[in-house]
Order: structure tokens, then C-alpha cells, then sequence
């Protein structure tokens, strides 16, 4: 047996799914996530609207005549450098061609650029054996530190 279809553990087991990547502004993560929850619901176990948002970075480019930035942008020089701050938002959803086109829609729809930056993998994910009332004294309510602080 090593086929991850067949992958049995007493702590749960692994799904085929497609990770979403979508590079985005920070401020428009909510955006996205919300647009994308009018279609699917992001479930990760009993929990939805399951994503990771990385950290700001950069994103760079340099847009050609005839891009929107050159058409849109007075003064902008085709071929220039421009660089932007960006996040990263991932997400996952089932292997399933009609989900990932209604996600893929949603994303593009409310995404601020016309050529996003969205990369699809074929990803499996792990689901755990649910146990609401664990005694394992690493789970959040048994540690003694509970959850962490919240962000937003």
C-alpha cells in the first residue's frame, strides 16, 4: 500500500483536494473570500471559510504596450519596472471541475487585476478524527493556553 488514496491512520486520513494560491492586495483578501463563500463554503472539517493569508511581500512586473497599466496609467512607460506590496491568500476545495470553475469565476470577478496570478495544485489534506471532548493535553482547550490572540 502507497497510494495516498489508501492512507488510514488512528488520527484521521487524506483527501484529494486543489489548493487555490491567489495573489492579491492585502486589503482585498476579505473581498476574494467573501465573493468565493457566495459559491462554496471552504470547509475544513466542521470549520468554513478556511484560508491562510502570508504575510506582505512584493510582487513585480513590467507591463508591456497594450497592457491596462500602460493604457489606464498616464505616463506609465511600457516596459518599466513597477512592484507592488502582496499577499498570497491559499484555499482548498474538492477535486471537483464544476466547484473549481464557480471559484475561479468568483476570484476573477472581484480580483482588481484583469490577469490575476492564481496557481492550482493537486493537493491532498489531511482530516482528522474528530473527537470534540479529546483529553490529549496538546489540543487548545487542554494545554492550559487556549486559543491564540486574534488578529482582526
Amino acid at each position: 500500500m502507497n497510494n495516498l488514496p489508501d492512507y488510514t491512520a488512528k488520527s484521521g486520513k487524506l483527501i484529494p483536494v486543489w489548493t487555490l494560491e491567489v495573489q492579491t492586495l492585502p486589503e482585498e483578501t476579505d473581498q476574494i473570500l467573501d465573493a468565493v463563500m457566495q459559491v462554496h463554503p471552504l470547509s475544513f472539517g466542521r470549520y468554513k471559510r478556511n484560508a491562510s493569508i502570508s504575510a506582505v511581500g512584493v510582487e513585480t512586473a513590467q507591463p508591456e504596450a497594450g497592457s491596462t497599466t500602460t493604457t489606464h496609467v498616464e505616463g506609465f512607460e511600457a516596459g518599466a519596472t513597477e512592484t507592488y506590496p502582496v499577499v498570497e491568500l491559499k484555499i482548498s476545495i474538492e477535486r471537483d471541475l464544476a466547484i473549481l470553475e464557480k471559484v475561479m469565476d468568483a476570484i476573477l470577478h472581484v480580483h482588481h487585476y484583469e490577469e490575476p496570478v492564481i496557481f492550482v495544485r493537486e493537493d491532498w489534506a489531511s482530516r482528522a478524527n474528530y473527537n470534540v471532548a479529546s483529553d490529549n493535553p496538546n489540543r487548545w482547550w487542554n494545554n492550559g493556553r487556549g486559543l491564540p490572540d486574534k488578529v482582526g
